[in-house]
């Protein structure tokens, strides 16, 4: 007996992806075992017809409030973190074109013309209808603001129905750090509310409240489990959600 295909729940989503992602085992930098592993779980995804939009980290690479706290100008520290996250779309992109056959587009917040489109809303929204991954690089193009506000903000100009947050061996939202507390439960609805009075720790409370004002539900998962994103995609309970509860 044939085996039923899959089919997603959704049309169009956003899935933010951490630098640590990139570094795999390591401890900083990238491991390019890690980022083939991604760029597989991304085309299973690309394969039944989800539209993907993509949010890239650069912390395996630089952290600018970390620099900040050593003394050098956050500004400054930001826009070359904001070009780290550049070179981890490069390498995705490359990974997802050469190694999954996925057709890709990187879309920077800041002009870099000889690698990478600028971003326009429209040119996004446009890759995503012809079936292209679209990697928005640079955050938002702003010091001060972190990656997790540019997959808040992205997903909601290009109409993602969800924003979906992968995780590295975090298989979810938890009441505390369970890599500290042994008695931390794991959550699998948690409200915006909640997550914001209770610090949660799911991203920053900037991308949370405007996540919260509209509307826009996020999915927190283990990303390293195989197959964890199709299953979610496909509407399986995976990981944990925060929304309206």
């Amino acid at each position: 007996m044939k085996s039923q295909t899959p089919t997603s729940k959704y049309k169009r989503i956003l899935l933010k992806l951490s630098g640590a992602s990139f570094k795999g085992d390591q401890d900083y930098g990238i491991d390019p075992r890690a980022v083939s592993y991604i760029s597989g779980e991304i085309k299973k995804i690309v394969q039944l017809g989800v539209e993907v939009g993509v949010v890239v980290g650069g912390g395996n690479i630089w952290r600018g409030s970390e620099a900040s706290v050593e003394g050098m100008e956050r500004a400054v520290a930001d826009y070359v973190g904001m070009l780290a996250t550049v070179m981890n779309s490069m390498i995705l992109q490359s990974t997802l074109e050469n190694f999954a056959d996925v057709d890709t587009r990187v879309l920077s917040a800041i002009d870099i013309r000889q690698i990478s489109e600028t971003y326009i809303r429209r040119r996004a929204i446009r890759h995503l209808e012809k079936g292209r991954v679209v990697i928005f690089a640079a955050g938002i193009g702003n010091p001060y603001m972190t990656t997790d506000t540019a997959s808040a903000l992205r997903a909601i100009e290009i109409d993602s129905q969800v924003l979906i947050m992968a995780k590295y061996n975090v298989d979810g939202v938890y009441s505390s750090d369970p890599n500290k507390n042994p008695d931390a439960k794991k959550l699998s609805h948690v409200s915006y509310m909640q997550a914001l009075n209770d610090g949660l720790n799911i991203m920053d409370s900037t991308a949370l409240s405007l996540c919260m004002e509209n509307n826009l539900p996020i999915l927190v998962f283990d990303l390293f489990v195989e197959d964890s994103l199709l299953k979610l995609v496909c509407g399986e309970d995976v990981g944990s959600i925060i929304g309206t509860v």
